[in-house]
């Protein structure tokens, strides 16, 4: 299959998608996930309000790539949601608690009543986090399709150690990835101390990042043979390394905006390796990879219908991008609790 066809282009377009929800939605879930390590009600106002005016706004990335599933791979979509109907569904009772728990944990002065809140905000981005890493973790081990591409399993089989392993992983880089978002929103005391929440959120995510890497490369060796056939995508891991490395080094030198920065690179460059390693396959099989997986060119559409969905992409995906960068503009700068803030 050539790599500029109609189905490689729009799995592309579906993997971006991902890289723009994990790295925006991924700072807000990082702060969700902090949000009980501070005990004072003004700090944690702080922490909602560094994420009030864009939290909504990055989901829409979550809408995009389930629309762009749906349209440019319906098969793919079918099995992808019926077989993990219940994980989805988790996920998604993640999502409404945890914008729930945003608009309603400043409506009332109580502290019983605010405290409830933030305990609903810290488990749903938490179990938010986890599920992206569970998931992906699954496309990458693989689940049991039949020849029929089928789900013939359990629940049970999707919390398999590897599977849990990477929702640990998933948690740990997106608390990074949100301490160093709230380092770069705040000032003062409070940044003095999610400084040292950064350095330790560092130490977490690059534990499990190793654990996952070896594991990866010791029991899925498909994941890496892509890379072995072609030497040059071996800048890919490379470049997630470097990236990596470069946040505590940036953060040691007082660089925040940088470090951020390369956090977004990080998570990116990650992502293009699970593409990368699962690539053509969109939902593998457990039990026979070779005939019972899905690939890419099984589950298309038809290629009229990728070209018109193509077109609507070209024309929308800016849209959403410029909106995007106009809000984030808009919002820029230190946090500020005024009468109107959450």
């Amino acid at each position: 299959m050539s790599i500029f066809s109609l189905e490689v282009i729009w799995y592309l377009v579906i993997i971006v998608c991902m890289i723009c929800y994990s790295v925006l939605d991924g700072f807000d879930l990082g702060v969700g996930a902090l949000h009980l390590f501070t005990k004072k009600d003004e700090e944690r106002r702080v922490f909602l309000n560094a994420i009030g005016p864009v939290w909504d706004g990055n989901e829409v990335w979550l809408v995009v790539i389930v629309g762009a599933l749906l349209a440019g791979f319906p098969e793919a979509y079918a099995t992808l949601l019926s077989t993990f109907y219940n994980l989805i569904m988790l996920f998604l009772c993640g999502l409404i608690f945890r914008a729930v728990a945003i608009e309603f944990r400043s409506k009332m002065e109580s502290p019983i009543w605010r405290k409830c809140w933030d305990a609903v905000f810290c488990i749903a981005s938490v179990l938010i986090a986890y599920g992206v890493g569970v998931i992906l973790g699954n496309l990458v081990e693989g689940i049991p399709l039949n020849e029929n591409r089928e789900f013939v399993g359990v629940f049970a089989d999707f919390l398999t150690p590897y599977t849990l392993l990477l929702g640990v992983t998933s948690v740990a880089l997106f608390m990074m990835h949100g301490a160093i978002y709230l380092t770069m929103k705040t000032e003062g005391k409070l940044q003095n101390t999610l400084r040292k929440w950064v350095n330790r959120t560092i130490i977490f995510f690059a534990t499990f990042y190793i654990i996952s890497t070896i594991v990866t490369l010791f029991y899925m060796p498909h994941m890496i043979e892509p890379i072995i056939k072609h030497p040059w995508l071996f800048a890919v891991p490379v470049a997630a390394f470097f990236t990596i490395v470069n946040i505590p080094y940036q953060i040691s030198k007082g660089n925040v905006g940088w470090a951020f920065i390369s956090s977004c690179f990080s998570i990116s460059f990650l992502l293009s390796l699970f593409a990368i390693g699962t690539f053509p396959t969109l939902i593998r099989s457990s039990l026979n990879p070779t005939t019972n997986s899905l690939f890419i060119w099984d589950a298309a559409s038809s290629p009229l219908t990728l070209k018109v969905l193509l077109i609507i992409v070209i024309i929308g995906v800016p849209l959403v991008i410029g909106y995007s960068i106009y809000i984030y503009r808009l919002f820029r700068g230190k946090v500020k609790i005024e009468k109107g803030s959450y």
